[in-house]
């Protein structure tokens, strides 16, 4: 049985069962609709509670908004969504994260949503337990807390110790979630669909598509035998990482409504208080969640799509835990060139080839005429970053973007909204630990790390891409790409220095062995002015007696790899062997 089968199924016989459902807005759409009723009331409900907030918002308006208004208001919407319900908590929370879109003096109200919601009963709570594991708490656990410890929009975690001795969380999912969430999500489509003519948003595409990409998504998010594969998968990306902690899922102990994972014993990185307490390095726990946040776009394309207050914690041993993994989106290989690509032409400031990746990534239809976008973009973004690369900052990044998006035909597509949302909220909870963190002295030494190492071929060709302008070598970018490496301590130049040789000896190398030939005499003068520079830069770090071995046995590689076909003709004609001069006869 398909999940849009069981998701009618459960919906026609009104009941809550320990199963998997795939989103399917036909199906709901179907369902409701031979029950217009449900929805009415449902409607009704919703304009109940949000008519007091809007003729307060137009009062507000009319009589001159006060400071001390704005507080209540704000105050007043979160009251509102937890009201609502579940559905109605989720768009708040995703709002919390745009500033783009929502008054800054409400999005410390809209973040309280991440973490201060109320529990539902206990009771409830253990039964569903029972139900699902199909066994009495006692069976399970050795002890369990008798009321939960965190309370989200979806569920609800409990502390609690198995019989073998771990430390567990128990994760329970709220009751009657899918009528719930499905009647929303029918209604606010069908809303979407009327009202979208009628907003002010340049969207690009139909305003649907974003409510089915929400309403996918939160299916995903109540399915807890998903999210526990998340959890492996991404625990497996970060396996050779020291600085990463993911909890253990125990299996025997979940269902698709309730999950049972390894306790984190961690500090919330907003409590700067307890943070500094414990003795822990602000800057280290920035470098790791900056560094990790980086890897999960740019190398696994796996990433966490909902890093917020409550779901990244401070370990006392210094590494940063991630929990919470019902919110994960994946990217292409393509994709995450392309992203690679956009960042060195931002940097580079190449504005043309930024439209271009715009173009690519979806952020502009294929065929736009991007003439006229060129300038904007040089304008806006170029004032964005500055004249100092270091003042760079994605929240700075999406303000001045938004304002782009009414005068040229952008969108934001489904997946890069979250993928923003991850940047933005990361970004800002590197701030809340250090006001004076600039993303880019971070972001740097791992990008030109990455490019210098050149693992891959498209690392390999973009490294190219940065050290040559319009055939010419640029030395000061080599230079400054060295030294931001340096500035990492887990940075080594040898092993690097290695891949760089081996590079360089291989066929894919030959064009660039030509090319630095070239660049060591252009102009007509032997660069040796630049080499000294570049050697005095990392003459510390070559270790005479490592350095000799990496070149050892890159030649060794070398040699091996020398097949017999590219000796043969290398070899003079004189050299032919006998035997093939006399079949040659």
């Amino acid at each position: 049985m398909n999940g849009t089968s069981v998701l009618l199924e459960d919906l026609r016989a009104g009941v809550t069962s320990n199963r998997a459902r795939c989103y399917d807005s036909q199906a709901i759409a179907r369902f409701y609709g031979w029950r217009p009723w449900l929805a009415m009331l449902r409607l009704l409900q919703v304009v109940w509670f949000s008519t007091s907030f809007v003729l307060g918002c137009l009062g507000d308006y009319l009589l001159g908004e006060r400071a001390s208004e704005v507080g209540k208001r704000a105050e007043q919407l979160r009251n509102i969504l937890i009201h609502l319900g579940p559905t109605f908590i989720k768009v708040g929370q995703a709002l919390s994260t745009r500033p783009d879109l929502v008054r800054v003096d409400y999005l410390a109200e809209l973040e309280k949503l991440q973490d201060q919601l109320p529990p539902f009963s206990t009771e409830l709570a253990f039964s569903i337990i029972e139900t699902d594991l199909d066994c009495s708490l006692r069976d399970v656990f050795r002890e369990i807390s008798p009321e939960p410890i965190a309370a989200a929009s979806l569920g609800q975690v409990y502390q609690a110790q198995l019989h073998t001795g771990e430390a567990v969380a128990v994760k329970v999912q709220r009751p009657n979630l899918l009528p719930t969430l499905t009647l929303d999500l029918y209604l606010i489509r069908w809303l979407a669909g009327g009202l979208a003519p009628w907003l002010p948003l340049n969207l690009g595409h139909d305003l649907t598509l974003i409510v089915d990409e929400f309403g996918s998504k939160l299916f995903e998010e109540i399915d807890y035998q998903n999210e526990g594969r998340n959890a492996e998968r991404f625990a497996d990306n970060f396996r050779n990482d020291p600085t990463v902690k993911i909890p253990t899922i125990y299996w025997d102990y979940s269902s698709h409504r309730v999950l049972t994972l390894e306790w984190i014993d961690g500090l919330k990185l907003t409590n700067t208080d307890s943070v500094r307490e414990a003795g822990l390095d602000r800057d280290s726990l920035i470098g790791i969640g900056v560094t990790s946040g980086l890897r999960q776009l740019l190398e696994f394309g796996f990433f966490h799509a909902d890093p917020h207050p409550g779901n990244l914690f401070a370990m006392r041993d210094g590494r940063m835990a991630y929990i919470d993994f019902g919110m994960m989106d994946q990217l292409d290989e393509i994709t995450k060139e392309t992203i690679v690509d956009s960042v060195v032409h931002l940097l580079n400031r190449k504005y043309d080839e930024l439209a271009d990746d715009f173009v690519q990534l979806g952020f502009l239809a294929k065929g736009t005429d991007i003439r006229p976008i060129v300038p904007a973009l040089e304008s806006v973004l170029g004032e964005a970053i500055g004249k100092d690369v270091g003042s760079f900052n994605f929240k700075t990044i999406t303000d001045r973007f938004s304002e782009l998006m009414y005068d040229y035909p952008f969108r934001v597509p489904a997946k890069f909204a979250l993928i923003i949302r991850s940047l933005v909220t990361q970004e800002g909870l590197a701030l809340s630990l250090n006001p004076a963190f600039k993303i880019l002295e971070i972001a740097y030494p791992y990008v030109a790390r990455r490019l210098l190492m050149g693992e891959s071929p498209q690392l390999r060709r973009r490294l190219i891409e940065v050290l040559f302008e319009d055939g010419k070598f640029q030395w000061q970018r080599l230079e400054n790409m060295l030294a931001i490496a340096r500035s990492d301590s887990s940075f080594d130049l040898v092993p690097t220095a290695g891949l760089g040789l081996r590079y360089l000896m291989s066929d894919e190398g030959q064009l660039l062995r030509q090319r630095l030939l070239l660049a060591l005499v252009e102009d007509d003068r032997i660069h040796g002015a630049e080499m000294q520079r570049l050697w005095e830069l990392v003459k510390d770090d070559l270790e005479p007696t490592r350095l000799m071995q990496v070149a050892l046995g890159t030649a060794w590689e070398a040699i091996t790899e020398f097949s017999l076909d590219r000796a043969s003709q290398l070899l003079p004609t004189w050299a032919t062997p006998p035997a093939a001069a006399l079949n040659n006869s």
